[in-house]
């Protein structure tokens, strides 16, 4: 017993003294230095022409650091600089992490894929779909799967003005002042846009699965993302609020402009600097890039990082594969297709090249956040991305411009 518990004590801090990725040469993993040197200018570039305040690029290949540095100002008004270290709002990149929660008690046996929600939340029994002005039966009941992969007939009730719209928006389903579980009696009560599984409509669900969450655990969303994901992968600035010691790393949100970047959401006075009664699933987080990256790399690692095993490989490799029918290809945000690409169990997933993203890879998985930050993997390469900024409206202006330079630096 002694033995047993030196040994789990000398792992713990083994664990902890690991919890950085490595950094290495370019070369040394297949990938040139010129080359990814390249970033600089380009970031720098966007800088100068006012297109972003500040960035963080990060890239990994065989899971080791090749190029992390940040650039330009967390704050332009008060001089400040964007720092490694920079907290951000990571808005939809939440939603992986949710999903990873998600697919982590689907391996505890505590749902199948295609349950249906009404089982785990009975409030979503009598639940109808508005078609044509009609409010009608759905055709099946909305699984857990359709929430994963946002077929479920939920929307969000920003990217149109019908009266589904109209409904959510007067409901109020985001408002930080709320549980979980009151959004989910708010939105039981709405109807859906569409039957379950017949379209992809970027929406709450992964909101609703985090109220899933608490359901299959018995615990809190933000304690189970805390106790299951974050302290393993020491994400340790990540959070659904950035605590008092900490606000001064929260950088500030902006427009871009012809002239200068304009001011649109000061840190100092941030919804994100308290603790909200809704912890979103959808959007409700604040990282670092250095945290996010460590995420990002154990899924890319197929569920495993520093040693602590959160998802098994198969796990992830279903959740890396596109799960979005035929006849509800491509999907799209906001009314924009995305020819070739689809989305898996909380991940958008490239089917197949096309006009979008000619830069992509087939097989590419990600995603991004309102905020304009984006992540990328490509399997067959050992490729990871991040790149952070905080600049509205949501742009892939960075992904776009530097995609092509980080793939033409891999050697072998």
């Amino acid at each position: 017993m002694i033995m047993r518990k030196f040994a789990l004590l000398l792992a713990s801090i083994l664990s902890l003294q690991a919890a950085e990725l490595p950094r290495v040469s370019p070369e040394s993993v297949g990938m040139s230095t010129a080359k990814l040197r390249q970033i600089d200018n380009r970031v720098l570039e966007q800088i100068v022409n006012n297109k972003l305040a500040g960035a963080t690029v990060a890239v990994t290949r065989n899971g080791k650091i090749v190029h992390f540095r940040s650039y330009g100002h967390a704050d332009i008004e008060n001089d400040q600089p964007w720092d490694d270290d920079t907290i951000l709002r990571i808005y939809s990149m939440t939603k992986a992490i949710t999903s990873t929660a998600v697919m982590m008690l689907h391996e505890d046996g505590k749902f199948d894929l295609d349950d249906s929600v009404a089982k785990f939340l009975p409030e979503f029994k009598q639940v109808k779909v508005s078609t044509k002005g009609k409010l009608v039966k759905p055709i099946r009941p909305m699984t857990v799967r359709d929430l994963l992969r946002h077929t479920s007939g939920l929307t969000y009730g920003v990217f149109g003005n019908t009266d589904v719209d109209k409904a959510y928006r007067k409901a109020g389903l985001l408002n930080d002042d709320q549980p979980l579980s009151q959004m989910s009696a708010k939105l039981a009560k709405l109807p859906l846009v569409a039957h379950p599984g017949t379209q992809f409509n970027y929406s709450v669900s992964t909101d609703l699965l985090g109220r899933l969450v608490e359901v299959w655990s018995g615990q809190s969303f933000d304690q189970f993302l805390k106790q299951h994901i974050f302290k393993p992968l020491d994400m340790k600035d990540t959070g659904f609020f950035v605590p008092k010691k900490k606000r001064a790393r929260l950088a500030n949100v902006y427009f871009p402009g012809k002239d200068r970047m304009t001011l649109r959401e000061s840190a100092a006075t941030s919804n994100f600097l308290k603790r909200p009664k809704f912890s979103s699933g959808g959007g409700g987080l604040v990282s670092t890039t250095r945290d996010y990256l460590h995420f990002v790399q154990m899924i890319a690692n197929g569920g495993e990082l520093f040693g602590q095993r959160l998802l098994k490989e198969k796990t992830v490799e279903l959740m890396t594969r596109n799960h979005v029918p035929a006849e509800a290809m491509p999907i799209g945000v906001g009314g924009g297709k995305r020819p070739g690409v689809g989305f898996g169990l909380g991940f958008s997933v490239r089917t197949q090249m096309s006009e979008w993203d000619p830069q992509g890879r087939v097989r590419e998985f990600g995603w991004g956040g309102m905020a304009s930050t984006h992540y990328w993997v490509s399997p067959k390469d050992n490729l990871v991305v991040v790149t952070m900024e905080q600049t509205l409206p949501y742009s892939f202006l960075l992904e776009f411009a530097l995609k092509g330079q980080i793939y033409d630096a891999i050697m072998n």
